[in-house]
């Protein structure tokens, strides 16, 4: 059966990496308004403010600077120092103390997929941004990207945490292998971020159903939960919230020792009621000009979001 649905978000998907569209969009007088509901701002000012503004409001912080698959030696090492830039700025206004405000890193956009030693480029940059954060006492999370970085990425996360054990993971629910990796990161100390997953996947590797997915993440949670280490639960979806915080009582676990997140911009009022219940809310922060995958995935996650951005263009155009 057709469903119109999961057509949209693979046509979306495919759009995400559309160097044609991308410039139309990007050149589109309404993108720049538009984006501002899901990206904080282009400058490390901006992402500061944003941060600020949510850790007031009782809510936690992951920040991710932009951008991805970079093929250019001299773009990974500018995004490292983008981040080690915010590090700096995080720490003096007093965001980063006890990881209030973290920070997420794609591998991909610190040299990951460079030709030859791209992973091992990667990983000297990530113990760079890692120390940092550890003289700044917070944390890092990795981010996880197409299914063909998954086992680089793992590698990586394994050399870092020899030195930094509270470097987090994400690991993505509509991929088939994901409930074996869980029980695999499931251990004391371990911090690993469960999302739906948001890329073009093949159905060899990646269920295609919503419901398929839906209860893969509910598996995967429960494997998260049971084990000893710190699951932050990545959903907008309200079932899948009242799910993992009934799996979260049922397995006796205090409020600390795991969280909820939510994109910046999405939700914010059910972000604000699951802080004000007394769960650890925290709210992923994306900044920088490199803006426009990072939107066509979120368009292809919700309709609702899709239909905001088309609303804004009949609206302006």
């Amino acid at each position: 059966m057709f469903d119109p649905s999961a057509a949209l978000r693979q046509g979306l998907l495919g759009l995400s990496r559309s160097g044609r569209v991308r410039g139309v969009i990007e050149k589109a007088p309404v993108s720049r308004d538009v984006v501002r509901r899901f990206v904080a701002g282009e400058t490390t000012a901006d992402a500061v403010r944003a941060s600020t503004q949510l850790c007031d409001s009782g809510r936690l912080v992951t920040i991710d600077f932009l951008g991805e698959d970079t093929l250019d030696l001299e773009q990974a090492r500018a995004t490292t120092d983008a981040y080690l830039q915010l590090l700096g700025a995080l720490t003096l206004e007093g965001l980063a103390t006890g990881g209030r405000a973290e920070v997420s890193v794609k591998l991909s956009a610190i040299g990951q997929a460079l030709p030859g030693d791209g992973e091992k480029i990667a990983l000297e940059h990530a113990r760079e941004i890692c120390q940092a954060a550890r003289n700044a006492g917070t944390t890092v999370t990795l981010d996880m990207e197409d299914h063909t970085t998954t086992d680089s990425t793992l590698s990586v996360l394994h050399d870092l945490r020899q030195d930094f054990p509270w470097v987090g993971a994400v690991l993505q629910a509509y991929l088939r292998r994901t409930e074996a990796d869980c029980r695999d990161l499931a251990t004391e100390g371990s911090r690993v971020r469960l999302c739906k997953g948001a890329y073009k996947e093949p159905e060899s590797v990646a269920f295609q159903d919503a419901l398929e997915v839906s209860s893969s993440y509910v598996r995967c949670a429960k494997v998260l939960l049971e084990g000893e280490g710190y699951p932050m639960l990545a959903t907008h979806d309200p079932q899948l919230i009242d799910i993992a915080a009934a799996l979260a009582a049922k397995e006796l676990r205090e409020a600390s020792t795991y969280e909820f997140q939510m994109l910046y911009g999405i939700r914010p009022n059910e972000q604000q009621r699951l802080a004000a219940d007394g769960h650890r809310m925290r709210v992923y922060v994306p900044y920088g000009d490199e803006w426009y995958g990072y939107l066509m995935r979120r368009m292809a996650e919700r309709p609702a979001n899709t239909m905001f951005f088309l609303r804004a263009v009949a609206t302006k155009g």
